[in-house]
């Protein structure tokens, strides 16, 4: 075995007689290596890099921020703010602290929300892309036939969704802020992973019956996904 896959991992895996243990190393690029001793059992090593899974993500998360440091918004009028893919100049009203709309191609903010400007279009965000969200889980559920508990929208670091216990699915709020089609791609992963929660070959077949050009939404994704926004999270 020269790999391991769990989940959206993939693990190359070197044995070591010299080894008493097993260790994950991430390298400078965001590689994985899974370091064992020969002879560990595949369920073994899977089960390891599953409880290990929270420190990896946190790790590629402080390596994809080095290489990909996006400028932190600015509330200020002209600043553009991203929604749905889309570029929209924020202009500042005078008035007491209120929330935010997007009205006439334009996102309003009074001056006083300006001022914790990151924390209202975090808001702003999440309660937008719950029910767009929604509107896509389920134009995709049928024709894929899974079945979500529900969804919730939130931070999740370093990942863009997930599948959790009770089949319920998982998004983080900048999800709305990719193009469409894109975060129509990482709807359509999630729920493949309602019947297959690895990346098997199996799962890949699910995802292209669902969208047959899945593979360019997903190499957008890989290339662009860490630049937006910088807001928080």
């Amino acid at each position: 075995m020269n790999t391991l896959v769990a989940d959206d991992l993939t693990f190359d895996v070197r044995l070591s007689a010299a080894r008493r243990t097993l260790g994950i190393t991430v390298g400078r690029m965001g590689d994985l290596v899974l370091s064992c001793p020969p002879g560990v059992p595949e369920a073994q090593l899977r089960d390891f890099v599953m409880r290990k899974r929270a420190w990896v993500y946190k790790q590629l998360a402080r390596k994809e921020a080095l290489q990909h440091v996006v400028p932190r918004k600015v509330f200020v009028d002209g600043e553009g703010l991203t929604y749905l893919g889309r570029t929209y100049r924020l202009r500042l009203i005078d008035g007491p602290a209120g929330p935010v709309k997007l009205t006439g191609g334009r996102f309003v903010m009074p001056k006083a929300t300006a001022i914790e400007g990151s924390t209202h279009m975090v808001r702003w965000y999440s309660e937008r892309a719950k029910p767009w969200l929604e509107s896509k889980v389920i134009a995709f559920a049928d024709r894929m036939e899974a079945h979500p508990s529900g969804l919730n929208v939130q931070d999740l670091g370093y990942r863009w969704g997930s599948c959790g216990k009770g089949a319920r699915l998982y998004f983080h709020w900048k999800t709305i802020l990719l193009p469409a089609r894109i975060a129509e791609y990482v709807v359509v992963h999630e729920l493949a992973h309602l019947h297959e929660p690895h990346h098997t070959p199996e799962f890949w077949q699910r995802v292209e019956r669902a969208m047959p050009d899945y593979t360019r939404r997903k190499a957008w994704l890989a290339e662009h996904g860490m630049s937006v926004e910088g807001l928080q999270g």
